[in-house]
């Protein structure tokens, strides 16, 4: 990884440029967009995640994949959110501290959104 930056904010870097690009990117477009300070290995690696992730689908182009974004930003995290109860133990216990970590703004969206209607996607 580069230095001062987390993988999972690599991830949204990768995914912003995906989003604003016009076309599918490869790797290396992508490290061009994102300047000279993260390797092509780098940017690689962080598309092969995503992929892995389900946040990118990946086409073979030639010798090159192409990568376009699935997920945003938001997506990615309620992705991560999900896994995070999914990797077992008590979930009564992680959504207790996970609302006991909100702001009374960010507990109030959240009432309103489960007082709606909701659907399983």
């Amino acid at each position: 990884m580069s230095k001062g930056r987390a993988a999972g904010s690599l991830e949204s870097e990768v995914l912003a440029t995906l989003w604003a690009a016009e076309r599918p990117l490869t790797a290396g477009d992508v490290a061009v967009a994102l300047g000279s300070d993260l390797a092509y290995n780098t940017v690689q690696t962080i598309l092969v995640r995503l992929h892995g992730k389900g946040a990118v689908h990946r086409e073979l182009a030639g010798r090159a994949h192409t990568y376009t974004p699935v997920l945003d930003d938001a997506g990615l995290a309620a992705q991560r959110m999900r896994a995070m109860l999914d990797r077992g133990g008590d979930h009564a216990a992680v959504l207790t501290h996970f609302l006991g970590s909100l702001t009374p703004e960010d507990e109030s969206v959240l009432v309103d959104l489960l007082r709606r209607p909701h659907r399983k996607t």
